[in-house]
């Protein structure tokens, strides 16, 4: 029961993480008024690392399902 809990809700959790992240960003955008370039580029540097967290979920599912050959 307790591992069916945390294989659904950590992912969830980690979902919401990431928007709220965003919404962080886009926040921290306006109140700077940053423009669109700015904002764009705020997005893109601090938004590195939640991409690379993405990615090193998508590679390693991959991985271990046999679809990286």
């Amino acid at each position: 029961m307790q591992q069916t809990f945390e294989t659904w809700i950590t992912p969830i959790m980690i979902g919401g993480l990431i928007l709220f992240m965003c919404f962080i960003i886009w926040d921290l955008a306006k109140k700077s008024q940053a423009g669109r370039f700015g904002t764009i580029m705020l997005f893109v540097v601090l938004g590195a690392g939640m991409l690379g967290y993405v990615l090193k979920v998508v590679i390693t599912w991959m991985l271990e399902n046999g679809g990286g050959v």
